[in-house]
């Protein structure tokens, strides 16, 4: 597997795929973790709320264990979920986190998105809205960098006017903005202003989130995976629809971290660095924009003050 990089604003070099760890069922995320990192993935992605975290430390850690890699080789990065937005509850929900990766820092710490919740006893209960500016929040993870807890901070789920309020008042930028990215939802207008920055994007649900838990509608489009246009390029290079649509992202340089538990696509899935996608292929796959968007993040009504979604 080709361990090709992007540059972050701090000059540290991050993988440009990764694993995906969102959905990965109980007693599946360590093989999962296990699998990539044997067959060269240096970068995984993971988050409080998944609630795997524990398995996917116990993966991270068997291979260090077994000389497979060491922990400086590992780019690994979480989330802080919106429980923890208040300042005095951001460094306890980042030590929750490394307690259960068994990991002394991470490489990158992201707020999972603007929106903070009041504290629950169970991620199963519906969240109540927290006032809590994320500003104010982003002030306490710049503090874990100078902990020495995590090595880079950056956001999820973040629009362009709040990644423009957050980089104005910041005093270490954010460094990756991690969001649903694929071709029925291209954002142009935020890829464009991240790259302007500087800021490194992540695509998450790059497949559209085909085995997503909640309600699909009569309005959803069909599955990205089973799109003729998608297929018909696939087939041209010689490569699956899944891979096309994860080499659309590597050409850009968008990291990309897409999320399975089967041994035989993990490894397929890496397998994009060495065909390109033609001009007139992207501008037919940047045609399927739709701005539809599988993961809403619809937590309440009315929408949190914070709710990013009502923009690019």
């Amino acid at each position: 597997m080709s361990t090709q990089t992007v540059r972050l604003l701090t000059g540290t070099r991050m993988p440009l795929i990764g694993l995906g760890t969102w959905k990965s069922s109980p007693g599946q995320v360590r093989q999962a973790v296990e699998v990539a990192i044997d067959n060269g993935y240096r970068l995984i992605d993971c988050a409080y709320m998944y609630q795997n975290e524990d398995e996917v430390g116990a993966g991270i850690n068997s291979r260090i264990q077994k000389g497979v890699v060491k922990r400086e080789d590992m780019f690994v990065v979480t989330k802080l979920w919106g429980t923890f937005h208040a300042p005095e509850d951001v460094k306890p929900g980042l030590l929750k986190s490394l307690d259960s990766l068994k990991l002394d820092y991470v490489d990158l710490y992201l707020m999972h998105s603007p929106m903070g919740f009041k504290k629950t006893e169970s991620l199963a209960t519906q969240p109540e809205y927290s006032d809590v500016d994320y500003v104010t929040t982003w002030k306490a993870m710049e503090k874990l960098v100078d902990e020495g807890l995590v090595k880079t901070i950056g956001v999820s789920n973040f629009n362009t006017s709040q990644l423009e309020r957050l980089m104005s008042l910041a005093n270490i930028k954010p460094v990756v903005n991690q969001v649903e990215l694929h071709p029925y939802l291209m954002q142009p207008k935020l890829v464009q202003y991240c790259k302007s920055k500087g800021i490194i994007l992540m695509a998450y649900s790059p497949f559209g989130s085909p085995d997503r838990p909640f309600q699909r509608t009569d309005q959803d489009p069909v599955s990205l995976l089973e799109n003729p246009v998608i297929n018909e390029i696939a087939n041209k290079y010689g490569k699956t629809a899944a891979q096309v649509l994860l080499r659309l992202h590597v050409q850009r340089n968008i990291v990309v971290i897409p999320k399975s538990a089967t041994p035989s696509r993990i490894v397929q899935n890496a397998e994009v660095f060495d065909f390109n996608l033609a001009e007139e292929d992207i501008k037919k796959l940047e045609g399927l924009n739709r701005n539809w968007r599988a993961v809403k993040w619809e937590v309440g009504h009315p929408p949190h003050k914070f709710y990013p979604f009502n923009e690019d």
